[in-house]
């Protein structure tokens, strides 16, 4: 099935809050969803987090690119 809705979380040094986001996201009701997460060279373990995430759900995909910005991580996952 083709996916109906992506969503793009640009991510960066947000580990007291992904949890919430990303419980948010997978409880909704739409099969076909895909969600990238676009670390943007976290110093915190947002990026575990959401790799332990994606390890259970496999709608989560996570890039991990070095830091450059809300916008730069955005442009990412717009790309992937």
């Amino acid at each position: 099935m083709a996916v109906q809705i992506s969503v793009i979380i640009p991510a960066y040094n947000v580990e007291k809050y992904i949890i919430k986001c990303l419980d948010s996201i997978v409880r909704q009701n739409v099969a076909n969803i895909e969600v990238i997460v676009v670390d943007d060279g976290s110093k915190d373990k947002t990026l575990s987090i959401c790799q332990e995430y994606a390890e259970t759900n496999s709608c989560i995909k996570i890039i991990s690119k070095e830091n450059g910005g809300q916008s730069s991580a955005r442009n990412l996952g717009i790309r992937y």
